[in-house]
């Protein structure tokens, strides 16, 4: 099974507003960006979207790292997902974009982990500079 890594961050323009996102996709040298926006929405729906097309963009099953600097995807994936599951999505925010999450993820071996956002972590920052631009092309 490919190890993959997938950096992925999220932005929002008035949360909710303008929103963008963007994962990077590495195995090995090569890498894929994958990018997008959507004229309303808020910060976390975004960076749920950057891992979920992220993950829609595999061909094959893999072993997948995913990068965040967003504690509710990252403990979304680890911690909440099971619960939230069980009991039916009640009351939790965004519940069809999980949903889309658990369809894109089922033939991968997933694991998260959360980065400082804005701390020098290169391809954080790259993902993010992308999102915030996807989230303007939006706003003009």
């Amino acid at each position: 099974m490919k190890k993959i890594y997938l950096f992925s961050d999220g932005s929002s323009l008035g949360n909710p507003g303008e929103g963008g996102y963007c994962a990077i996709l590495r195995y090995n040298e090569n890498e894929k960006i994958v990018s997008g926006g959507q004229k309303l929405a808020t910060n976390n729906q975004m960076e749920l979207k950057a891992v979920i097309e992220g993950l829609k963009a595999l061909k094959e099953s893999c072993e997948v790292e995913i990068v965040s600097d967003s504690s509710y995807v990252v403990r979304g994936i680890n911690e909440w997902l099971k619960n939230w599951i069980k009991k039916g999505f009640a009351k939790v925010k965004n519940p069809e974009l999980w949903q889309e999450y658990i369809k894109a993820a089922k033939n991968h071996k997933i694991k998260a982990t959360w980065v400082k956002g804005h701390a020098g972590h290169e391809e954080n920052e790259i993902c993010d500079k992308i999102a915030k631009e996807e989230a303007l092309k939006l706003k003009k």
